[in-house]
């Protein structure tokens, strides 16, 4: 085996200075390539794709649930027991609105009660389904305590076993409290469906169990600015 005259490089460069030499850290190298990345990454990846799959079924949960109305199902205690997500709370909230204005973000189901000081009140809601989503600005008009249920013509035309009327009271889809916006047909209202907090799930109005919606009852007087949003502003 021929040697040459080795470099002052080092034990790395004189292993390169010997004819037919291979370095073994370049075999060793390629092989790290050729079958240790691969089987890295494979590892890696392979479990956050299911873990991303599993976040997307979440996110499509929240965004419409298929579930009609229950008219005359009455919920227990621990059914009006909301996740964490949804449960009232205060919160930071930068708005330029007075302090008593109620701000809805459909997108985020809540409903803001603005307290002043960069700070509101926070409800988990359920909002309307696609097709049924608006935005726009209008005043409480009126509320009422156990208020009676009236199913409009579209919703009999999809629910035909729905009762016409329905009055007021535990079992009523309108549950404990109602804010009836404007000349609309659109209330802010409790529910006997505590689960479909969260969710779009509505023909537009907007609920609440029933215990958050009787506190803020108890806040909003009849002339309450309410402002919907689908998205928070930036």
């Amino acid at each position: 085996m021929a040697i040459v005259s080795i470099p002052m490089g080092g034990p790395k460069d004189s292993f390169a200075a010997v004819k037919g030499y291979k370095n073994p850290l370049s075999v060793a190298e390629r092989l790290r390539q050729q079958f240790f990345v691969p089987l890295l990454m494979a590892f890696l990846f392979i479990p956050l794709s299911v873990q991303a799959q599993g976040v997307s079924t979440a996110l499509q949960q929240r965004q419409e649930l298929s579930i009609e109305e229950q008219p005359g199902l009455e919920p227990g205690i621990q059914d009006e027991i909301l996740p964490p997500a949804f449960q009232r709370t205060s919160v930071f909230f930068r708005s330029t609105e007075i302090p008593g204005t109620i701000i809805v973000h459909t997108s985020e189901r809540f409903l803001y009660v603005v307290q002043g000081g960069n700070r509101a009140l926070r409800y988990g809601i359920g909002v309307g389904r696609d097709g049924f989503q608006w935005a726009g600005l209008l005043k409480i008009s009126r509320k009422a305590e156990w208020p009676d249920w009236t199913p409009p013509p579209e919703m009999i035309e999809r629910q035909p076993y729905l009762p016409r009327f329905m009055a007021g009271g535990p079992g009523n889809p309108l549950g404990a409290r109602a804010m009836y916006l404007g000349n609309t047909v659109y209330r802010i209202h409790g529910t006997n469906q505590p689960q479909t907090i969260g969710h779009a799930v509505s023909s537009g109005c907007f609920r609440l169990v029933n215990k958050d919606v009787m506190d803020l009852y108890d806040r909003v007087p009849v002339g309450t600015k309410v402002v919907v949003r689908h998205a928070a502003a930036l």
